[in-house]
């Protein structure tokens, strides 16, 4: 499974939280799970009951300093489908006869 985490606190009354989201980023490296991030979320691949305990354990993390947060999470389950975080890349690349940008 392929997990699309967006999480943020909205209560910082700044513009920059970025050393929030390293908190979070923190979290998901040290958890041993593949994942990537970019500037606006964080793919994490693993199974529901492993990725879910990562993404609970950076929310609780944030709520210690901040009353309110944002969460987007979507997630791709597709039954017997591994390697999916480099593989759906790797596909497009296949059919795009060409590396793209990461």
């Amino acid at each position: 499974m392929i997990f699309q985490l967006t999480i943020f606190p909205t209560d910082k009354g700044k513009s920059g939280v970025s050393a929030d989201i390293a908190q979070v980023i923190d979290i998901i490296d040290n958890s041993g799970l593949p994942y990537k991030t970019s500037a606006m979320s964080t793919i994490i691949e693993g199974d529901w009951d492993e990725v879910m305990a990562v993404i609970n354990k950076a929310r609780l993390k944030l709520k210690e300093t901040c009353s309110r947060l944002y969460i987007v999470i979507a997630v791709d389950d597709r039954e017997g489908a591994g390697n999916r975080l480099e593989g759906k890349v790797e596909s497009l690349e296949k059919k795009l006869g060409r590396k793209v940008r990461k």
